[in-house]
Formats: C-alpha cells, sequence, structure tokens
C-alpha cells in the first residue's frame, strides 16, 4: 500500500517479499553503525523483523516504517516513516538508507513525507533520536526543523542518544 509520493520515491508499506531488502539493509555498514545491530542474519530473520516491527505496527498504531523506493523503477533504497515505541513518550521518526543512496536527498525527502503522514493521522509531538557523532543525520533533522532537546538512554543497556524535536 502506497503511503506517500514525492517527485522521486514512493513510501509503500513492507511486506515480507521485502526480506532479501531488510536483511542486506540492516547488516550494512551504516546502519549497524548508527542505529544498531538487530541479529537479523537470515531471510527468516528479516521476516521476523518484518512481522514484529513494521507490520505489528500498521496493525497497532496505524503507522510504521515504510519501504523507500525510487519512483522511477520501484527499487528499494531504505526505509523511513514513524515508530511508537515503549520507551518513549512521543512518536519517533526513523530512517535508514543503503549507503550507496546517502548524499542525494532522499532522506530528506522521504522524512519530509512521514512528518507529513504524521501530522495528517493527527499526531502531535514527533521526536527523532540520534547517535551524537552522527552529524548527517544532525544536519538532517535540523533541515527538516527539528532541534535538539536533549540526552536520553531508552534502556540502561542502550547507549545514550540524542533526542530532536
Amino acid at each position: 500500500m502506497q503511503i506517500a509520493r514525492t517527485s522521486r520515491l514512493i513510501l509503500r508499506q513492507l511486506s515480507l517479499e521485502d526480506a532479501a531488502f531488510i536483511l542486506v539493509l540492516l547488516n550494512s555498514q551504516g546502519f549497524v553503525e548508527n542505529i544498531g545491530d538487530k541479529g537479523v542474519r537470515t531471510l527468516k530473520d528479516a521476516k521476523a523483523y518484518l512481522q514484529q516491527g513494521p507490520l505489528q505496527s500498521y496493525v497497532e498504531h496505524g503507522f510504521g516504517l515504510y519501504a523507500v523506493v525510487l519512483a522511477e523503477n520501484g527499487f528499494s533504497i531504505g526505509i523511513c516513516g514513524l515508530l511508537k515505541r515503549s520507551t518513549l513518550d512521543a512518536v519517533d521518526l526513523g530512517y535508514a538508507f543503503l549507503p550507496q543512496y546517502w548524499g542525494n536527498g532522499y532522506a530528506f525527502e522521504a522524512a519530509k513525507a512521514a512528518l507529513e503522514q504524521g501530522h495528517t493521522l493527527g499526531i502531535e509531538r514527533i521526536v527523532a533520536l540520534v547517535s551524537s557523532d552522527n552529524l548527517a543525520s544532525k544536519a538532517l533533522l535540523n533541515k527538516l526543523g527539528l532541534t535538539f532537546e536533549k540526552v536520553v538512554q531508552l534502556e540502561p543497556s542502550a547507549p545514550v542518544v540524542e533526542l530532536f524535536s
């Protein structure tokens, strides 16, 4: 199901058919360094990640992470959307792209569309979490109009991250 469209991108719901793409994305160097190792090593793991993450979120919250695909050819280049974490009192903007698509404005385009979807759904507060050393994401969040609010740690074993709102 298509959620949003920009001049270059389509955001659509993820499905189990996206497992191979998710396996590659979640094991890309940028994902592991900036978001974390999700332990997804096989297609079976990727399907479980999809079922317990985005697909469950669509049912429970009416939103989630979406596949970001190039409008011209339907090729998946990343994920972007809104997350509702039990450890956070606001909805969280999340995104990740294959490294070969960094620096082309795709993340800004997709994140802007995801924020617009959130506002359309009536979500009043949307935040974003970012590692303190991820300068590119901080610049993107600032460009989207979000600013640094505070440092948070979502769980005792989790790394400290910066919260933008």
